[in-house]
């Protein structure tokens, strides 16, 4: 297995990266940090900080090329790494727009940050990703939709500097699990979508009671857990 710094540069630096490492001088640091941080390949570490995490930030860019920032959350374990190069994590019923798997569909270059809050610990993950609607993992992550693949560019871990430190409160009840039913997301109950989600969760919404929109986001506010 490659140590950090058997690794091979990757050429993760443009013009306008030069322009600034020479305006600051930093080229030979960042050149420093290159040869020695930058990985093309998964390590047991790496593959054991990623799969213990519970949720990270995914960076996918669209149809006009503008790019945009998701939050993605589960258990501990729903991303996996499957071999050294490439990285899986399952999809979720969400708002139904699909923007980030549209985005990946369309353009498929993804980057990934996985943050332990608590330590501080980041690593960034680059890659070329692609959705599946019938991947042999869906069955090992209840009601997933889709399984992305992320085939890794490059990964390094981050300076911790600007972490704050923050101590995790409790887990979403919304995260599919085995051993409960999942609970019909919030908005689902308000008014202003009965007449476009499904049939079926319109039937679980007029048996946990119709909400106004209003009181939802006053929920979402105050951080009540039933938001």
């Amino acid at each position: 297995m490659k140590t950090m710094t058997e690794t091979p540069m990757t050429s993760i630096y443009g013009n306008a990266h030069r322009d600034l490492q020479d305006a600051f001088d930093t080229r030979a640091l960042a050149n420093r940090l290159e040869e020695v941080i930058v990985r093309n390949e998964f390590d047991d570490e790496t593959k054991g900080f990623i799969e213990s995490r519970d949720m990270f930030f995914l960076s996918t860019i669209d149809h006009t090329g503008r790019p945009t920032v998701s939050y993605k959350g589960g258990d501990p374990g729903f991303v996996k790494i499957v071999d050294s190069t490439t990285l899986v994590f399952p999809s979720y019923d969400g708002n139904g727009m699909y923007m980030s798997m549209g985005n990946i569909a369309e353009q498929s270059k993804v980057g990934m940050l996985f943050i332990a809050f608590d330590k501080p610990h980041r690593i960034r993950v680059h890659g070329t990703a692609t959705v599946h609607r019938d991947d042999p993992l869906l069955a090992e992550f209840k009601e997933a939709e889709l399984i992305v693949r992320v085939k890794l560019t490059d990964l390094w871990q981050n300076c911790p500097r600007y972490i704050h430190r923050q101590v995790k409160e409790s887990a979403s009840r919304y995260v599919p699990r085995a051993e409960c039913e999942t609970p019909l997301a919030g908005w689902k109950q308000t008014d202003l979508v009965q007449d476009v989600i499904s049939a079926k969760d319109a039937q679980k919404a007029r048996e946990l009671g119709v909400i106004g929109i209003g009181d939802w986001l006053e929920k979402v506010k105050a951080g009540d857990p039933e938001a």
